[in-house]
């Protein structure tokens, strides 16, 4: 798991105003919160922002004004619908050595029998707790020589050392769906008949 040093700058403007202006200076409004601290608002690097959160569950060192150091992973990220720049980034505050409950994205390994099957992700992500420094990017499922009917359970995902479900064991995680035959338009064949004929 990557762990990115970000230089954080606490602020004392608030409301859509501040943060337009703040958005202006390619710089982007975040509040950091949890272990029952009050929120501590804070303008972070639009760039290295926008970097660090292409990683899931990124872990982020924050430098805030040069005094303390805080870790903490994205909660929630809001984006600009159109143009898709960051509007504003709310944290959770972390420690090292503690259990946090996040969403890690599912990939898949192999191909389906064949059949021209189709696979339906459920789950797109998998609920786990792991440690904060050691939240895993990704988990892998191979998905092999896998049937029409056949499904794949959260129990069935092997995870990394550390790293716990979240969810109930028997929720389903990916399914194979059976191909649809196509069927010919009603009459299709009647006609067909009489030109024959």
């Amino acid at each position: 798991m990557s762990e990115v040093k970000i230089t954080a700058a606490t602020r004392t403007e608030f409301g859509k105003g501040a943060a337009r202006r703040i958005r202006r200076d390619n710089k982007v409004p975040g509040v950091l919160y949890g272990h029952g601290s009050d929120p501590l608002h804070l303008t972070l690097p639009g760039h290295d922002l926008l970097l660090a959160l292409r990683t899931p569950n990124v872990l982020i060192s924050l430098d805030i004004d040069g005094k303390t150091s805080e870790l903490a992973i994205p909660k929630a990220v809001q984006r600009d619908p159109l143009k898709g720049f960051l509007e504003h980034v709310d944290l959770l505050l972390v420690k090292r050595g503690e259990k946090v409950s996040v969403e890690i994205p599912v990939q898949t390994e192999g191909e389906l029998a064949p059949g021209g099957n189709l696979l339906e992700h459920v789950l797109n992500a998998l609920p786990v707790e792991a440690e904060a420094t050691h939240i895993p990017e990704s988990v892998s499922v191979s998905i092999e020589g896998l049937e029409a009917g056949a499904s794949v359970l959260a129990k069935d995902i092997t995870l990394p050392n550390g790293v716990t479900l979240a969810v109930d064991e028997d929720a389903v995680v990916l399914q194979v769906l059976a191909a649809q035959a196509e069927e010919a338009p009603e009459g299709a064949e009647e006609e067909g008949a009489e030109a024959a004929e």
